[in-house]
């Protein structure tokens, strides 16, 4: 089978020859070296059509520190089922509201699908992705190929209490922005909400 050079392969992929050493260099596409040293690709590779190891990444997030054992118990059922179907995986875990788009964990995982460094997602529920706008990134996951397992499609034990949460952030954020985050105003009505919560 015909090898290529790095000049040749990058004609091949429509890049630079310095594009080919840093896929190199970050193990995306890894060439044979001569006896000399020189790299060359099949055309396997430059097509893509090698295969390759499959990579499953696990999320799971909590919205508030006090949930940090619900934390750990999706970390646990996201490792057994991973362990039961022979994934190699890795688990990105967040704490922070599923209404919070800035979260580090959710940052890093839509750099993995973009970058198709992933082939699988697996959630414990559909929520515990976002509260709103989890569909946007599946979306984003269908047109990387990047394959989605929910593991549990029924809502959570502690939906209620984590939507309140929720709610009592939205209220935080738009009161603050109205009377004045330190206003008597604003404090009042956080606190009014923080009651009303604790009674669902």
């Amino acid at each position: 089978m015909s090898k290529f050079s790095i000049s040749e392969a990058a004609k091949i992929k429509g890049v630079s020859p310095s594009t080919l050493r840093r896929w190199e260099s970050e193990g995306k596409l890894i060439p044979e070296r001569t006896a000399s040293g020189h790299r060359r690709y099949s055309m396997s590779q430059l097509l893509g059509v090698e295969s390759h190891r499959a990579y499953t990444i696990g999320y799971a997030r909590v919205s508030s520190h006090d949930q940090k054992q619900d934390l750990e118990r999706q970390k646990e059922i996201i490792e057994l089922f991973c362990a039961q179907n022979g994934w190699e995986h890795e688990i990105i875990q967040d704490l922070g509201s599923g209404m919070n788009y800035s979260k580090r964990g959710l940052k890093r995982l839509l750099r993995l699908i973009t970058s198709g460094e992933i082939d699988r997602l697996v959630l414990t529920h559909k929520d515990r992705l976002l509260r709103f706008g989890s569909e946007l990134v599946f979306s984003i996951c269908e047109q990387f190929g990047v394959e989605i397992v929910i593991i549990n499609r029924t809502e959570d034990a502690s939906f209620e209490e984590d939507l309140a949460n929720d709610v009592l952030e939205i209220i935080t954020v738009f009161s603050a922005r109205l009377y004045g985050s330190r206003s008597g105003k604003n404090k009042k009505m956080v606190e009014e909400f923080k009651k009303i919560s604790e009674k669902l």
